[in-house]
């Protein structure tokens, strides 16, 4: 990561964290009252070059399960309180703490699930060639309202066209996002759909993590 892009991370997830703590507080409360324990969902994810990390970020689901004991899909566990963190991107602030410790960076593809590392093309898996973002690219080009194809084209777009301006430039293009709450689910999703590869796709709720 270029000295000036970490130098960046470092110094403004350090003070988000310290100047939304009482964001952040309140956000944990709300989720203990009307989500429940643990506040955090915690889930290993690929980073830069694919290598594991753990990411953090406030619950938005409930771990209800049916009869079998296996979790019932998103859309039966996502929350109302949940989908009010998700659309004011609440739910993400605890990202910050991977930023600070270098895993992540506020600007880059999104990490998404280790069972998708080989389903990407050659090509796709270049978007472990930067360390992995809050947001991107991609989330300001539509966010999960796009297709898996194209979300990695853009991904792929960012890793060749980097600059400290288009982190800039998409920073503040994710703030007018966030505040039109573009683009946070697939349509027939509460999130999106799979990615099972470039042949195949599952339009089926996926289960255990979330977005």
């Amino acid at each position: 990561m270029p000295f000036s892009k970490r130098a960046f991370d470092f110094i403004f997830s350090l003070l988000a964290l310290i100047i939304l703590s009482p964001v952040i507080l309140i956000t944990a409360i709300i989720v203990r009252v009307f989500i429940g324990t643990p506040i955090l969902f915690a889930q290993k994810r690929p980073g830069y070059h694919g290598i594991p990390f753990r990411i953090y970020k406030f619950r938005t689901m409930t771990n209800r399960v049916d009869a079998h004991g296996d979790l019932l899909p998103d859309a039966q566990r996502l929350t109302a309180s949940g989908k009010i963190l998700r659309a004011l991107s609440l739910d993400e602030l605890p990202e910050l703490i991977n930023i600070l410790r270098g895993e992540m960076s506020f600007v880059g593809p999104r990490p998404l699930l280790m069972e998708y590392l080989p389903r990407y093309s050659a090509e796709q898996a270049r978007r472990h060639d930067v360390f992995p973002g809050l947001t991107g690219w991609a989330q300001v080009n539509g966010r999960n309202a796009i297709s898996w194809e194209d979300k990695f084209k853009y991904d792929v777009w960012y890793v060749d066209n980097w600059s400290f301006w288009l982190d800039v430039k998409i920073i503040l293009l994710t703030f007018a996002k966030v505040f039109k709450r573009e683009g946070i689910s697939q349509a027939g999703h509460v999130t999106a759909e799979i990615f099972m590869g470039n042949q195949t796709s599952q339009h089926e709720e996926h289960k255990g993590h979330e977005g």
